[in-house]
């Protein structure tokens, strides 16, 4: 391979690790986001209960 084809290889394996790890990071926002809700609900729930 010459200097240029590998340059290239490099940097298309450092965008492809980027977005990776920007999905990861949504999935994690989604999934904190989701616990929160639930969180919430189940508050309101034992709220509920208690009238």
């Amino acid at each position: 391979m010459t200097s240029s084809a590998i340059k290239l290889a490099a940097l298309i394996l450092v965008a492809g690790m980027a977005a990776g790890c920007a999905n990861t990071i949504r999935g994690m926002g989604q999934d904190t986001a989701n616990a929160v809700e639930a969180t919430q609900d189940a508050g309101r729930k034992v709220e509920r209960a208690a009238y």
